[in-house]
């Protein structure tokens, strides 16, 4: 089973995101998400992905720290997801792989275009993910 860890500052959409998504495509890996700066959940988060029928609802935003050790011990793949701040780094003979997404969650946006940011990230994070299918090997 590979181990595969999607990390962002927030552990708050990106990351969560991607985890959500990965996990509907990935069935038999094992996959968490974590962040350097963990905050909660975004609730923009949830509903976008609730859209696309993946229910994060029960996530929680976690530090790197509360992993189970096991799991980090043994990682297959790092994915680091930021873009405009400076991702968390883990000490890992893991695969790193650097996805770069803006932060959905822009201060001070009416809640429709947010919303529409949110959709957009999710909408990019998911083709890459369905494209890590080269690099994990595997087939659909």
């Amino acid at each position: 089973m590979k181990k595969v860890l999607f990390m962002c500052v927030a552990n708050s959409a990106r990351s969560q995101m991607a985890e959500g998504i990965a996990k509907s495509i990935y069935l038999d890996f094992k996959i968490e998400s974590a962040g350097s700066k963990p905050t909660k959940l975004n609730p923009i988060a949830v509903k976008v992905m609730n859209e696309i029928g993946i229910d994060i609802s029960n996530n929680f935003s976690k530090d790197i720290n509360s992993l189970n050790k096991k799991f980090i011990d043994e990682l297959d793949y790092v994915i680091t997801l930021c873009k405009e701040e400076v991702c968390p780094i883990i000490i890992t003979n893991a695969k790193k792989i650097h996805l770069p997404f803006l932060d959905p969650a822009i201060d001070n946006l009416p809640e429709k275009e947010l919303i529409k940011n949110f959709r957009d990230i999710r909408n990019q994070i998911k083709k890459k993910i369905i494209e890590l299918k080269t690099i994990f090997e595997v087939s659909f």
